[in-house]
């Protein structure tokens, strides 16, 4: 039940886990209309209980495997 969200913003590091309030990373859509946001660890926790109940789920974990950009000290 997996889609793309259209149109849908890019989860900030303002957005929190509603479960433990860490740096959300997926966005859920409810059926009934409403949304949870979760880090990852508590999305793989409860994926399929979520799943069930989810029209759309935005899953930005992905961007956990990046590197961050070189500070200007460490280029040098």
């Amino acid at each position: 039940m997996t889609g793309t969200l259209a149109p849908t913003q890019p989860l900030t590091a303002a957005d929190r886990c509603d479960r433990c309030g860490a740096q959300a990373y997926v966005r859920v859509v409810l059926n009934s209309g409403g949304e949870l946001l979760f880090c990852a660890h508590h999305m793989r926790e409860h994926d399929a209980s979520i799943r069930k109940i989810a029209s759309e789920i935005q899953d930005e974990t992905s961007r956990l495997q990046e590197s961050p950009a070189a500070s200007a000290d460490e280029e040098r």
